[in-house]
């Protein structure tokens, strides 16, 4: 609990420059280098809104810098699947969960290309399956289409998921004073790793 105030104490002593940058880091290398289920790029997204609400941030910025590096993130992945070919099952970061990879492969079969939008919404999926695209020669302007889609119903999703649940919340200032800030963070933060771990449940049954 401590930990949670004093993260979103850290974020918000940040110039907002730094809040964008970090934000679109996180989004993009959850999907370019396979480690989604490591990187909480939808947490940093949905805080991306949370921050926006509060005012130190630029909501429209924050939605552009989120739905962007979503869709760079996943093109670099693409192209790293493009290159690297069946051999990119053999990384070490994704041998390790070698059957939620095959799980992924088939979900890419079954779904077809709009698997790459579909995926965007679980995050082992949204790691793996621009690379899995790639290796399976998904033509490139088919997964740009899907992966543009889903990035903007995605980030969109995020950020104003986020930014709604803050101004929302922003009401309990009025009763309890500045106590409120910690308030949003622990309910949002909460309810975004409740979100995260269906995800997750989701993505082992993909």
């Amino acid at each position: 609990m401590a930990g949670v105030s004093a993260l979103l104490e850290q974020i918000l002593g940040q110039p907002a420059w730094v809040v964008y940058l970090v934000v679109g880091l996180l989004v993009f290398v959850e999907d370019a280098l396979f480690v989604g289920f490591v990187v909480p790029g939808e947490t940093a997204a949905i805080l991306g809104g949370v921050t926006a609400v509060l005012g130190h941030t630029s909501l429209p910025w924050v939605a552009v810098v989120v739905v962007a590096t979503a869709i760079v993130g996943d093109s670099v992945g693409y192209e790293v699947g493009r290159l690297l070919g069946p051999r990119v099952v053999e990384l070490r970061m994704l041998r390790r969960a070698r059957s939620r990879v095959e799980g992924a492969q088939s979900f890419l079969v079954r779904r077809g290309a709009v698997s790459v939008f579909l995926a965007r919404w679980t995050a082992f999926l949204r790691a793996v399956v621009p690379a899995l695209a790639g290796s399976s020669r998904l033509p490139y302007p088919t997964f740009l289409l899907w992966n543009a889609i889903g990035g903007l119903a995605w980030g969109l999703t995020c950020v104003v998921g986020g930014y709604v649940a803050g101004r929302s919340y922003q009401r309990l200032e009025q009763w309890l004073g500045t106590g409120a800030l910690v308030v949003v963070g622990l309910v949002v933060v909460g309810a975004v790793v409740v979100h995260l771990r269906r995800r997750s449940r989701e993505g082992q049954a993909a």
